[in-house]
């Protein structure tokens, strides 16, 4: 069976993987990405790791996950905040010299997307749009295995999508934008500013809701109204078969995700309310997306 190689580069760890083409991953390897002492050194690690896997040399090809913007096209980052001395530098022809195979590089949140329409919940669906709800908030859209990028690469960057111009803007995104108003940061920020707690992760938010806390349950209505507001948004663009849902906000999902299925299919036309939604199900998308990315090329 063929192999390929996975790299998921973060501003933390990197991590490298052989993955066959049934999405198994053979072979994982963890370093520390050491991004303050150069773009020579990430490289240079990098491609230790990829000679460090077992038969790295009969795979087809090697596929990169990157957080933030990248130019697909051209293999190379257009911004980073944790990788800042690699944006410009190109990656993906740096590798296509050393290692003489076909590389691929695309956002985190889009190889996760692909991983998840070519390998998990997505799997044998036509037109599956992935969405994480997480730190951030973004979203890949996966057509018949391939994700679609867009003029620029940045086809699904929803997070800057205004949910509703008369809130505050913040990160330097709009204002209202989804990644401010959905996010788990964001729910943090709301519980904080709304009834005066710190809480840990979103999810305790919903739990505040679901034992009587008035005020948590109007932030977790609003929640579920952007949301679904997101989703029809989406759905009225692109039109998916499928919606693939994950990302840390998804793990309290018991306690929001009919709602905002209900509110979807009150703001939609009534041929989509057959649209599904499902968990995420890979445990490592973020690897086997990333390989997954020089198998959906060279198809």
């Amino acid at each position: 069976m063929k192999t390929y190689i996975g790299v998921d580069l973060g501003g933390t760890n990197v991590r490298v993987a052989r993955v066959d083409a049934d999405g198994n991953v053979l072979e994982v390897l963890k370093d520390a990405t050491e991004a303050q002492k150069g773009p020579k050194q990430i490289l240079d690690k990098i491609e230790h790791m990829i000679r460090s896997l077992q038969d790295h040399e009969k795979c087809e090809g090697i596929g990169l996950g990157i957080p933030g913007p990248i130019d697909t096209k051209a293999g190379k980052i257009i911004v980073s905040n944790n990788l800042p001395d690699l944006v410009g530098y190109p990656i993906a022809d740096h590798f296509k010299e050393i290692f003489h195979k076909p590389v691929f590089m695309d956002n985190d949140v889009n190889v996760a997307g692909l991983g998840e329409a070519i390998q998990g919940a997505g799997k044998g669906v036509e037109f599956v749009y992935y969405l994480t709800v997480s730190t951030g908030v973004g979203g890949a859209p996966v057509f018949q295995g391939k994700v679609i990028a867009g003029a620029h690469g940045h086809a699904g960057e929803v997070g800057n999508l205004i949910l509703d111009p008369n809130r505050t803007a913040r990160n330097g995104l709009n204002p209202g934008a989804v990644e401010n108003e959905m996010s788990g940061p964001a729910l943090m920020r709301k519980a904080k500013e709304v009834l005066g707690v710190e809480i840990a992760h979103a999810g305790e938010l919903f739990d505040l809701a679901k034992n009587g806390n008035e005020q948590a349950a109007l932030l977790c209505d609003r929640f579920v109204e952007d949301f679904s507001q997101l989703l029809s948004s989406i759905a009225l663009t692109c039109n998916p078969d499928l919606f693939v849902l994950g990302g840390g906000v998804m793990q309290s999902s018991d306690a929001f995700l009919k709602q905002v299925e209900a509110r979807f299919q009150e703001k939609v036309f009534p041929g989509m309310r057959g649209t599904r939604f499902v968990k995420a199900a890979l445990a490592e998308p973020g690897l086997v997306g990333a390989a997954m990315l020089p198998m959906a090329q060279l198809r």
